[in-house]
């Protein structure tokens, strides 16, 4: 017969270096019929079986003895549905030719992709469950424009790079192989030619799951369906309601006692979903859960971005963590990493050959706090694999929010950077704008696509506007980390009592800018690691000057305006730094090791919340001045704070802090209203294992002028302690 594809076209299958298989493979018009070719290596046999009647209809001719068949199907002019019955020496399987089945990626989503305006290109791009033809199987998309060859490998054809190599689509930069019979849970990567000839191994950037380190593969897996959002999970995110933040590190919350191994997703949600609810936190926030390979990281430097962490288990157990903490009434934030990623051979970095998901210059493209690379948040196909990340997150998995690390570093060029280090924007100043306008834009997608989900900034500097509408020129989150805050009232709890006099402006600096942005008050895991000491450790004073000084901090937090965020741990005041390698110290809680110090901080803090979600002066007006009042704000010799919480309909609590071990008796205190004023909180409480003092329950305002009040009361103030006063109703 004459034979249509020549020696060098088939040299290069078997060379792993052919770009255009389609245009090879398949089926093929010619003046004698439509010919059928196949790439089998290694098969010594095939035969074409009509598809339909399961009739043999002829069989291929072996064009080389490496493995491949073509044959002209004898008076056929009409393409047809066909199966390969494959023999491997005495053994044969019926199998479908991948390369008989049309393009499935439309003109329009090419597009769209290109331009980054695809909501969720997840749904497109990555291993997706598909029927074609009446055949099952997983059609793969990889975004590689300047790839050479892109070949699927894996469980399915012994990782051999020759064997499925995939269809280019130029408009898009994305290639495409549709492969019959591969199921739930397989092992695959793309292999690529990248531009300069090199072979390059990646893992799937849009993979819905992952292998566990050190493993790199991506696993085929099911997208999950969209989980939609309630009213109540609306109501708990808004800005007007108690939002209690319990910061949670999956690995090192509490491990498995007899191996220190992970729990895995369900067993945390049995232990943890109840405890969170007992001690009254309203929301759970996880450090970050997009695949890592560094558990050094904590979860930091990412890789798999659409893939939940299999350290403890599948994409479907941590749904159903999810789940479990919403039918507890708690709501979930997940951290999200999309300032920087790790340089691992299999991840993003130089993916087809070039700086593709990366700056190409390191001056703008490479951290050196971290040794990471940083996204190129101005190309359009970059800026859409996160942004829709975010997205991902809250629609599939039913996050409540997501939290955005080091916004600082991503927003500024010059971010720990010394002169000549950066590189300035086009206007020669510092931000950068491609990042600004890629936050927006996340913030836009989240609001417009998924209502009622929020968005948290840990942003470290006074960047303007970041709580700010993206519409008035702000980033678009719904709160920022107000680190200014807890920097300086730890610096300022750090320092012996008889110090802080000349400190005091530390405690109430934070009014001044408290109405610029909507706040979370952050106690982080940053704060516990790295030689920082735990909370506790940070007091000064013997032991119970340590844990008096902690519970009246805890005190003022609650009181302050702003959300509450509190890192695992701190609750009960764990002594040592946090260590992500073990579980917390739970055995604390034992009075006989901890004494009961531990165990009266656990219930301090469980009271707090309780408190904080009941009396509405402590959260409704967080982010207006008409919910706060300083009452005394200039008594520095003594150490002591006083204000007022104020709620819409005229409620009202008094918060009154002294930072000193000496009790301040009869010390009269000015107040808006006159009337009774019951004492709710005592951080100073023996039921906290403090010393007990207080003003009996209840105090009664007299009509005596103090700070420029024309009512007064005089209360007892314990030492290191912080009390609650509210007005009872008339």
């Amino acid at each position: 017969m004459t034979q249509l594809v020549t020696q060098s076209v088939i040299d290069a299958f078997f060379d792993g270096v052919n770009s255009d298989p389609f245009s090879v493979l398949g089926m093929h018009e010619t003046d004698l019929g439509i010919e059928i070719r196949t790439l089998l290596p290694d098969a010594n046999r095939v035969a074409v079986i009509e598809r339909e009647s399961g009739k043999t209809i002829a069989e291929l001719d072996r064009l080389d003895e490496r493995g491949f068949f073509a044959a002209v199907i004898p008076n056929c002019r009409q393409f047809f549905a066909y199966q390969l019955q494959v023999f491997w020496g005495n053994e044969s399987q019926i199998v479908e030719d991948p390369y008989r089945f049309h393009p499935m990626i439309d003109d329009l989503e090419q597009w769209l992709l290109a331009e980054g305006s695809m909501l969720r290109p997840y749904e497109v791009l990555g291993a997706h469950f598909m029927e074609c033809d009446g055949v099952s199987g997983v059609n793969f998309r990889l975004w590689a424009p300047n790839a050479r060859r892109v070949s699927i490998v894996g469980d399915f054809n012994y990782w051999d790079g020759r064997r499925h190599p995939m269809r280019f689509h130029p408009k898009s930069g994305v290639w495409e192989l549709f492969l019959p019979k591969v199921s739930l849970g397989q092992l695959y990567k793309f292999e690529l030619i990248d531009c300069f000839g090199n072979l390059r191994l990646k893992a799937d950037p849009y993979a819905f799951s992952s292998q566990l380190r050190p493993d790199t593969a991506s696993q085929v897996s099911a997208l999950p369906n969209v989980v939609e959002m309630t009213e109540a999970r609306k109501k708990a995110n808004q800005a007007n309601q108690p939002i209690s933040i319990y910061e949670v590190h999956l690995g090192s919350w509490r491990r498995n006692l007899e191996n220190n191994f992970w729990l895995d997703y369900d067993q945390i949600a049995d232990e943890l979903i109840p405890y969170v609810k007992d001690m009254g936190f309203t929301h759970i926030e996880f450090l970050p859960l997009s695949e890592f390979p560094f558990d050094g990281s904590w979860g930091y430097q990412p890789l798999g971005l659409y893939s939940p962490t299999s350290r403890f288990g599948s994409p479907e157990a941590f749904r159903r963590l999810v789940k479990r903490a919403h039918e507890a009434g708690i709501n979930v934030i997940l951290d999200w990493v999309p300032g920087h990623f790790p340089s691992d051979t299999h991840g993003l970095s130089a993916f087809d050959g070039t700086a593709l998901y990366e700056y190409a210059d390191p001056r703008e493209g490479y951290h050196q706090d971290w040794n990471t690379l940083i996204y190129n948040y101005g190309r359009n196909e970059v800026k859409n694999f996160l942004s829709s990340n975010a997205l991902y997150w809250l629609e599939r998995f039913g996050v409540d929010g997501i939290r955005v690390d080091a916004v600082a570093s991503m927003i500024y060029r010059d971010y720990s950077r010394a002169e000549g280090e950066w590189i300035p924007n086009q206007y020669g100043g510092r931000e950068n704008l491609e990042a600004i306008e890629f936050l927006k834009h996340t913030n836009w997608k989240i609001h417009s696509e998924m209502a009622g989900a929020i968005s948290i900034a840990e942003e470290s500097t006074s960047f303007a506007g970041v709580t700010h509408p993206s519409e008035n020129g702000g980033l678009g989150f719904n709160f920022k980390w107000n680190m200014g805050w807890m920097n300086d009232t730890l610096a300022y709890m750090k320092l012996d009592p008889i110090y802080r006099q000349y400190h005091h402006n530390k405690m109430t600096f934070g009014m001044v800018y408290q109405y610029s942005e909507n706040f979370v008050l952050p106690l982080s895991h940053d704060e516990v690691v790295h030689g920082k000491y735990s909370l506790l450790g940070k007091m000064p004073g013997d032991t119970w000057q340590k844990f008096a000084n902690l519970r009246a901090y805890y005190g003022y937090m609650w009181g302050y305006p702003g959300k509450k965020l509190l890192f695992m741990g701190n609750e009960f005041a764990q002594g040592r730094e946090w260590n992500f390698e073990e579980s917390l110290d739970w055995f604390l809680l034992d009075e006989n090791i901890g004494g009961g110090w531990h165990k009266g901080v656990l219930k301090l803090v469980k009271d707090l919340n309780q408190i904080y979600q009941q009396n509405r002066p402590l959260f409704e007006l967080d982010n207006s001045p008409e919910g706060f009042d300083w009452i005394v704000v200039d008594d520095a010799a003594n150490s002591v704070f006083v204000f007022e919480r104020r709620s819409s309909n005229g409620e009202r609590i008094i918060v009154i802090s002294n930072f000193t071990p000496v009790p301040r008796h009869n010390y009269r205190i000015g107040v808006n209203i006159a009337g009774e004023y019951e004492e709710i909180l005592n951080t100073d409480s023996m039921y906290y294992q403090g010393s007990n003092v207080g003003n009996f329950g209840c105090v009664a305002s007299e009509k005596i002028e103090s700070h420029g009040r024309e009512n007064s009361i005089s209360v007892s103030i314990p030492p290191l302690a912080t009390v609650y006063l509210r007005l009872k109703a008339k």
